[in-house]
């Protein structure tokens, strides 16, 4: 039976929801002392997965700042439950102007209440900062955004999440992903989760083919297991990275197609075929076969399409 997958409270592109079981079943039974991302994120697949030792680490001090504020008990779910009602109550009456009041309040002070608001009442669940730091997606032009249920379902993840946090041992640290890595044993599982290079980019997240060549040469590199996520091709092109680096042992390669839900208009939101790369051959896999070919489905793409939404 499929396991309905945990939602986190904070929206990032590329969000790996629909992903979670397939990771789940590459991953295995196999043993590791401690999870490790570079790119953690959302932190949708430790959420699901929980290892119980775990390095979270991203180049967005807000994201990090968000859930170490829930580790360290100083959000909660009620508090997110007053702060969105009183919030919500003011972006009602005043519209689109009190949005824009809370985006120089969170460009000036960082707090992560404000983030969690402007996550959740941006344009189309965009995260995205400029040159100088600052948050600059516009509003998504619904004054009646915190709706009572939707305040509800909003501080439901973080109660989750935050019992989640409670039970185990993570670390959740600003770092770019090179140090993130450098400091990996044998004993660690690393799971990256990149940006795509051209794609969804920021100031905090900025992404190259130079990045991704650098990526994959230490992930190759490393004396421990790992899954990379990342782009395997479109209707438009194909990422060069699967026959330049990832074709031969001891890589694997398994793709599934969904569609990200990010342009402005529905002509603009194109389907991808998303690839999990792994430096192991997987006992348990979605595919549920071993024999090498050039991509392994993890689903029938063709008669099987998932869409993935960036809900907000």
């Amino acid at each position: 039976m499929r396991i309905i997958p945990l939602v986190p409270p904070i929206k990032c592109q590329g969000i790996k929801t629909k992903l979670v079981d397939d990771i789940r079943q590459l991953v295995g039974d196999i043993e590791y002392f401690r999870w490790v991302e570079p790119f953690c994120g959302s932190c949708v697949v430790p959420f699901n997965l929980r290892p119980p030792k775990a390095l979270l680490c991203d180049s967005n001090v807000h994201i990090v700042n968000f859930f170490r504020a829930i580790q360290d008990h100083k959000i909660t779910a009620q508090d997110v439950r007053e702060f969105l009602r009183d919030e919500g109550a003011k972006l009602r009456k005043q519209g689109e102007d009190y949005f824009y009041e809370v985006r120089k309040r969170f460009n000036e002070n960082h707090a992560s209440l404000d983030f969690l608001f402007l996550n959740r009442s941006c344009f189309n669940g965009v995260m995205r900062f400029n040159k100088k730091g600052y948050f600059n997606v516009p509003f998504c032009r619904k004054q009646d955004r915190f709706a009572a249920a939707y305040i509800t379902k909003i501080c439901n993840q973080v109660a989750t999440v935050s019992s989640v946090i409670a039970n185990v041992d993570w670390e959740f640290r600003t770092s770019e992903f090179k140090e993130t890595i450098a400091e990996v044993t044998d004993c660690d599982f690393v799971y990256a989760d990149p940006p795509y290079a051209g794609r969804h980019t920021d100031y905090f997240n900025s992404w190259s083919s130079e990045d991704e060549h650098d990526l994959g040469t230490r992930l190759a590199s490393l004396p421990c297991k790992f899954i990379l996520s990342t782009w395997h091709s479109n209707e438009f092109r194909s990422n060069h990275a699967m026959n330049d680096k990832w074709q031969n042992e001891p890589f694997h390669i398994f793709t599934k197609e969904h569609f990200y839900h990010v342009g402005s208009s529905e002509d603009l939101r194109h389907p991808m075929l998303e690839a999990l790369v792994t430096n192991f051959r997987a006992e348990h896999n979605p595919a549920k076969r071993e024999k090498r070919q050039q991509t392994l489905p993890l689903l029938d793409f063709l008669s099987n399409k998932e869409s993935i939404f960036c809900e907000n």
